[in-house]
Order: structure tokens, then sequence, then C-alpha cells
């Protein structure tokens, strides 16, 4: 699986810069899939090349057995086309191996990471569902070049069937970032299949790589469709976040909370992406330093954690043990260096029972979990969080049901997601909190997050409870 990009700006070699790859030496990086290297077969200032090869093991795709088999079952078999072909694979390597070059942010070279260079992007071979006349639909709109070069599936043969197996190549004056996120979502798009299970999270990367291109594109729908893998609900939120500037932060809006992470939350800030940040916030202002991430999900919070200095100790839990290996993936723990993997744990576990390991922290965060949690689970994890763990801070969020009149396309009186057992108005929240705190010897104070209507709130409530004696 090969991914070539070249450039013949002057000088070509700034390529390395903006890349933060060096044209010197070959690199290679571990995945969950196997390996990705990244090399320069030409490096001059006339012009430059880098390539990202990827060295994928389908026996151990098969024996992990960690994502969705795709169509008639290819990840099932021990021979298949994934080591061959562009998919998914090689866009979850360009996130992992170029993230900083997808922010657009070059140290050395921060105004030539802002300026359109003449690129020319080459995949070797990629397998598009619709052909060629698809194919040069996703990619002419962008205004590249496309040229097409069609592999029977026999060469030796005149009445071959055709094939679905085609060498692309695009080109074009771009800035990098913009070409990296256009083949970040496409190149899963023309596949049509993804090795990994889709959730929320995945409408948020969509929206973000996606941003200032796919709301105008005119094959947005289909784009969004394939991406999320035809999950109705996930497409159905995509596109009406694309069409609507609901969750949208104001243009007025003021700064942010810093986050310094190798890839840089983008404006306009999806609901999930402002309710991470003020979360962060609360918990870097309160001096807290051992941190606990309870439901952590697939690792978003906790990589913002990372990402901050204060905090030394970083716990994330989770029921699910698949997810918590995915959250080890995207956290890219296995090549951590020492030092900053020494700050973070995962722990398998439930929020049901009472656990020795939760004792201790200074604040912990419990993000969109309580909702999820019928009445008897939500009065045993009461007692495991504020009675045993009993945290210095803790930071509850759940959605807001007055807020659910703002989106057109929620059904009256249905949840916003089919796991969750209740969403609370404000006014119930309040007094679950304002229990439980009288209940346990706290203290708490209420926040919105979002965009707050002057009638029915913001999207997401926040609640902050302080242990009373606790600074």
């Amino acid at each position: 699986m090969l991914l070539t990009i070249r450039t013949t700006h002057k000088p070509a070699t700034d390529l390395g810069f903006l890349l933060h790859k060096n044209p010197n030496r070959v690199q290679s990086f571990a995945e969950s899939f196997g390996q990705a290297h990244v090399f320069y077969p030409e490096a001059s200032e006339d012009g430059c090349t880098v390539a990202l090869l990827l060295d994928v093991d389908p026996v151990g795709l098969v024996r992990r057995g960690r994502g969705p088999s795709g169509e008639g079952g290819t990840l099932d078999q021990y021979v298949n086309d994934r080591p061959y072909v562009a998919s998914s694979f090689l866009s979850v390597a360009i996130s992992d191996v170029f993230g900083t070059a997808m922010t657009g942010r070059s140290k050395e070279r921060p105004d030539l990471a802002e300026s359109e260079l003449p690129f020319v992007a080459k995949l070797a071979v990629v397998p598009c569902k619709g052909g060629e006349p698809f194919l040069r639909r996703l990619f002419e709109p962008l205004g590249y070049e496309v040229a097409v070069a069609h592999h029977p599936l026999d060469e030796r043969s005149s009445d071959s069937v055709d094939s679905r197996y085609f060498t692309v190549e695009i080109s074009g004056a771009k800035r990098l970032s913009e070409l990296l996120a256009h083949l970040y979502v496409l190149i899963p798009v023309l596949d049509d299949q993804k090795h990994y299970w889709v959730g929320d999270d995945e409408v948020a990367k969509l929206l973000r790589h996606g941003e200032g291109w796919l709301g105008a594109h005119p094959e947005r729908d289909t784009i969004a469709r394939r991406y999320l893998r035809h999950y109705r609900s996930l497409v159905d939120d995509a596109i009406e976040r694309l069409t609507s500037v609901d969750e949208a932060l104001p243009a007025d809006a003021a700064d942010e909370p810093d986050v310094k992470d190798e890839v840089q939350l983008e404006r306009p800030l999806s609901l999930n992406d402002q309710r991470l940040a003020t979360v962060l916030a609360v918990l870097k202002g309160s001096g807290a330093s051992r941190v606990i991430d309870l439901g952590c999900g697939e690792g978003r919070l906790l990589k913002l954690l990372l990402a901050e200095r204060q905090f030394t100790e970083i716990v994330g839990m989770d029921v699910s043990y698949r997810i918590l290996e995915t959250a080890t993936d995207r956290l890219h723990m296995d090549r951590m260096p020492p030092m900053r993997r020494e700050r973070i744990q995962l722990l398998h576990g439930s929020l049901m029972y009472r656990d020795a390991r939760l004792t201790g922290y200074d604040a912990a965060a419990v993000v969109e979990v309580i909702e999820h949690l019928d009445a008897p689970r939500l009065a045993a994890f009461e007692r495991v969080l504020f009675e045993f763990a009993r945290p210095g801070l803790v930071v509850i969020t759940t959605p807001n049901a007055e807020y659910n009149v703002k989106w057109e396309s929620l059904p009256a009186g249905e949840f916003r997601h089919r796991d969750h057992r209740f969403e609370w108005t404000r006014a119930q929240f309040n007094d679950w909190a304002e229990r439980v705190s009288a209940s346990h010897g706290y203290s708490v104070r209420f926040a919105p997050v979002g965009p707050e209507d002057s009638v029915v709130g913001a999207p997401t409530q926040m609640g902050i409870f302080s242990r009373i004696g606790e600074k």
C-alpha cells in the first residue's frame, strides 16, 4: 500500500519541514495493523517526493479480529487485498504519521504551511466502488486534475472482467494540510469500507477534516454515508451539522482553553470538542495533578490531559475492554516516550462496584456517562464515586433535555442516543446533584456547555462538585 506526494516548489526539500519528517532517513512507525514507513525516493531542490508505505499484516488482522470484517468478510480471510490497496488503514497512517502537518502548522516554515504549493499525490492502487466516474466526482470538484489508470483482473485476456482497482494521480495547487485532509476523508470513501468500528467520534473527525470543503461538495451526502459505514443515525447527524451552525461557536466567542496537542482543535468546534475543552479548563483551574477519567471511552479527554504537564498521573477507566484497546491505539501508548508513558494508565473496571484503585485522586471527570445508567446502577455509581473514591473535585456532564427541541431531526420525546436511559432537564440535574452533594459532603456549582439559548439553555449541562473542606 503506497502513497507518494511530490512537489516542485523551490526549494522542494521544504516538504520535509512541512511534514516534520527528515528526508535524509527512513522512519518506521508501529501500527495496530502492521508497520508504516516514511522515506524520500527523491529529495532535491527541484523536486521532492515523500512516500508513505504500509506493510499490513493480513494474518494478524484475521487473528486479532478487532474490527468489522468488511464486505464479503475480507478481513476474516488470511488472503485478502488489504496489504496492497489504499484503504482506511492508509487514512489512519496519514493521521498518525503526518498528524502535525494536517493541522497546518510548521515551526520552521509557518508561512509556507499557509501557502498553496504545487503537489502531485499518487495512490499506487486504490479500490473504487463506482469506478472512474465516481472517482472523478470526488476529486475534480476540489480543483484537482485527475489521472486514472484502470487495472483489469487479467491483463492477458481481452475478455477479462473489469476490476474495481485503479492507480490514481491527483495534482493541483493546495495547502499541504488541505491535501492531507482530502486524502484522509476520501480514501475510505472510495473503498466504501472501514477496518474499525464507527461511532460518534467518527462524525467529529469527518466534520473536522471536512471543514471548509465538505459542506459544499456535490457528493457530500455520499461521502458522509460511506465514511460513516452507512449508519443512518450518524449520517443524519453529520449532514445536519454540515448544513447548520447551531453547534458552532459564535463569531465573538472568546479564547478557548489552550490545548497543546498533536492535533489542534479547530474552529468552529463541535459540541463534543467544546465539552472536552470546558472540562479540561475546569480541571486545569482546580490545580489538580492526579486525575481519573471514569468512562474514558476511546481516550479523547485523556489525550488532552496528556498534553498538559500539570497532570502528573492520569488514569482512564472503562467497562469495555475492547474500547480500552482502541484508546491504547489512539493514544499510541506502544510508542510513547518513557516519561510520558509513566504518566498514564488504563484500567478495566465497572463503575458499579467499590474499587480501591479509584481512591486518592485530586479530581475525577465523568463526561456523558450518567445518562447511560438506569436507576439502580446510577445509585450504585453515586456511592462508588462520592462515598468511597471521594476525589477532591468531580466534574460531571450530561445532556440538557430542554435543548433537544433545537434539533429538528430529533423526534419529540426521543433521546439523543439509543443507549441513553434518561436525559434530564436542568431542574432535574440540579436536584440530583444537590442531593448527592448534601449526602456525601460536597458542594456543587453548575455551568452550561455549548451555545446557550435564552429559553432552553445550553445543549450540555455540567456540575462541578468540590469536597467540603478541600481548597
